[in-house]
């Protein structure tokens, strides 16, 4: 143990680092102004050994007082440091839990590979999940069964195991365009440059790259993969519906791919990337779904889908508030970038808005039974979302906001779908 070196990093409760000592300059190469207010804690570690076991380790020094022990961390030029850390957690003026202190001393004594942390199956498995963003799959699955729902209630047998293959072949076009955009925002320098990302990735991309978890390279790989599997499972779908779900296939994927794709890139058209989304996620999602049961283009499914892409604009929308700053260095107009975060807000507004509005016009003129304004029960998580949102547009207490206009797309889709799969016919 080299105790001539004792590095100090205290960070807020989000990692991002706000001291520096000198010893650490040493130890990870770095100088303050690099760090400061632009790295996170993370960033000093291996991704995997972030998500197996950062996360607890920090659990435990609230709990306990402190967390002690050897792990490996990263110096600037890649080398891998064994380290000895002590991490406590630091108080406010009033006592309240405001960040961590960590006190790093290097181990000259040990290799890495005799301090690395275990990786086990399920942080494996994780690893997955993060970079291809699976648990924001729901902005796919909901406008597929709201689909299947349409066409129940168009007078139509659903058929499950073509049902199961659409939610399949939807969900590999959402992973492509989930990964390509990672790759493609790495390759333009935005996720680089993004200092207020989330920790669990509702914005500023999975961060996959930027934690190591798989290279640019890997990455790209990915997307071709699942974009190139979603057409494999295009082709039954196509030949039981027609060359309809070709062009909608195709429509998602260009959209996809050129949402962050040069030469398009469709998210940096002021309001472009923002009505793609909803269209794809919506009403192309949501009558492509009930096309595969039906064979047909109905116009009740187009319907169906306005609010749903609203909702999933509004996901979008939201997400871009904290990446503001990044996007505007880095030429990505969007609708925040373009009028501001303050003066955007009001587009938020106007988003859930039309959300709801769209389902009460829907239920009230027929088109759809009176039981799916239950969906109305969703605008509550709105409304909370937009308090937070006129309060902490511009902190990182907005993050409820964003689980929140996510929870209002999956309870209000999910309630709509019901209302039209349970309502009587009309």
């Amino acid at each position: 143990m080299n105790k001539e070196i004792k590095s100090v990093i205290t960070c807020d409760l989000d990692g991002k680092v706000e001291t520096f000592s000198d010893s650490a300059v040493k130890l990870f190469g770095y100088n303050q102004e690099e760090v400061i207010g632009k790295m996170r804690v993370s960033d000093f570690s291996d991704g995997q050994v972030v998500l197996g076991h950062v996360v607890g380790w920090l659990d435990e020094a609230v709990k306990n007082g402190e967390w002690e022990g050897d792990t490996v961390f990263l110096h600037k030029d890649g080398s891998e440091l064994p380290c000895h850390i002590k991490i406590t957690p630091t108080k406010g003026k009033n006592g309240e839990h405001i960040g961590y202190c960590g006190v790093t001393i290097p181990l000259d004594d040990k290799t890495p590979d005799e301090v690395r942390p275990k990786i086990n199956l399920m942080t494996r498995m994780f690893t997955w999940v993060v970079i291809m963003r699976l648990p924001f799959l729901s902005a796919t699955l909901v406008p597929i069964f709201i689909g299947a729902a349409v066409a129940n209630l168009a007078g139509f047998s659903v058929d499950w195991s073509w049902l199961g293959l659409t939610l399949l072949g939807g969900s590999l076009l959402h992973i492509g365009t989930n990964t390509s955009n990672d790759y493609f925002d790495h390759i333009s320098g935005t996720d680089e440059a993004n200092f207020n990302y989330s920790n669990v990735g509702l914005n500023g991309g999975s961060r996959s790259i930027q934690m190591g978890l798989i290279s640019p390279r890997g990455m790209l790989t990915v997307a071709i993969t699942a974009f190139a599997l979603s057409a494999v499972v295009g082709i039954p779908l196509i030949n039981k519906a027609g060359m309809s779900v070709l062009w909608l296939g195709l429509i998602g994927f260009i959209s996809g791919l050129f949402y962050t794709a040069p030469p398009f890139r469709f998210s940096s058209r002021k309001g472009f990337g923002e009505l793609i989304i909803g269209l794809n996620f919506g009403p192309l999602m949501v009558a492509g779904s009930a096309l595969i049961q039906t064979g047909k283009l109905l116009p009740e499914a187009f319907l169906a889908g306005i609010p749903i892409g609203f909702l999933v604009a509004a996901i979008v929308y939201m997400n871009e508030f904290p990446d503001h700053d990044s996007d505007k260095i880095t030429g990505k107009n969007t609708l925040i970038v373009v009028f501001g975060p303050e003066k955007a807000r009001a587009g938020y507004v106007s988003l859930v808005v039309g959300a709801f509005l769209s389902i009460v016009v829907l239920a009230l003129n027929g088109t759809f039974p009176t039981l799916t304004l239950i969906s109305l029960l969703g605008a509550y998580f709105g409304i909370r979302a937009i308090q937070t949102l006129y309060k902490y547009y511009n902190d990182r207490l907005l993050q409820p906001a964003n689980w929140g206009t996510i929870i209002m797309h999956n309870v209000a889709g999910i309630l709509f779908c019901i209302g039209i799969w349970l309502g009587p016919s009309v």
